[in-house]
């Protein structure tokens, strides 16, 4: 995958994710609060991201793991919400990839 892709993807995954938790917590008794904490971030870090940002990329692989960590309890305690859950799973683990694609490119990659 080229760099542009990864930032391209990154982008797209941040922004998806932004959408998932408007969906998420929309009827929530504390929307706005819950919308501070979980759909800003990602909203936020989107477009530097998709420009190509470093440390934006960073700091989203690692609010990521907290969204990773998030996901995986909500999929556990609320079945009843699972869906929402495992959407936010499985965005977080390709914010995860893409924002750490560049250095496992650079680690693993074939020595020119």
């Amino acid at each position: 995958m080229a760099p542009r892709t990864a930032q391209r993807l990154l982008g797209t995954a941040l922004a998806l994710l932004a959408v998932l938790y408007l969906a998420w917590f929309h009827d929530d008794r504390h929307a706005a609060a819950a919308l501070l904490v979980f759909a800003v971030p990602p909203l936020l870090l989107a477009v530097p991201c998709w420009r190509g940002g470093r440390r934006a990329a960073f700091w989203a692989g690692v609010l990521a793991l907290f969204w990773f960590s998030h996901g995986v309890m909500s999929a556990w305690a609320h079945p009843e919400r699972a869906g929402f859950a495992w959407g936010e799973i499985l965005l977080s683990l390709m914010v995860v990839g893409a924002s750490s694609w560049a250095g496992l490119r650079a680690r693993f990659g074939r020595a020119r």
